[in-house]
């Protein structure tokens, strides 16, 4: 089970915006290496080693030394025992049953939009 201070280490690496957005993009991108990461960044590579600094003592990246590269690969290991620190079994599935039910939703009323406003002429 993760410690407080363990949680709260991980709650405090995700409660910055910048930070998230790394996470995506290594997420998406396992093996990204740091300068390739940077460059999504409108900040100093410095500023970026700090914010990776953080997350990495937060359980939430893995880094691996290849030659000169730093390589980048996401562990979501913290974030699921939070999950399952609060949530069983049953309340899983139904969380991720209204999830499912929301993001659809959404998608149809985006839809809904994009055929309202394609649907009007232009005035001259």
């Amino acid at each position: 089970m993760l410690e407080t201070r363990d949680m709260d280490a991980v709650f405090q690496a995700l409660a910055q915006a910048s930070r998230r957005r790394m996470l995506d993009i290594i997420k998406d991108e396992p093996g990204i290496g740091v300068g390739a990461l940077a460059s999504a960044f409108d900040v100093s590579r410095i500023a970026v080693m700090k914010h990776l600094t953080v997350l990495e003592q937060a359980g939430l990246i893995v880094s691996q030394k290849d030659g000169r590269v730093r390589k980048l690969y996401f562990n979501a290991a913290p974030i699921q025992m939070i999950h399952e620190r609060w949530t069983t079994e049953y309340s899983a599935y139904w969380a991720g049953q209204l999830t499912r039910i929301k993001y659809l939703a959404e998608a149809q009323h985006a839809d809904q939009d994009v055929s309202k406003t394609s649907g009007k002429r232009k005035k001259k």
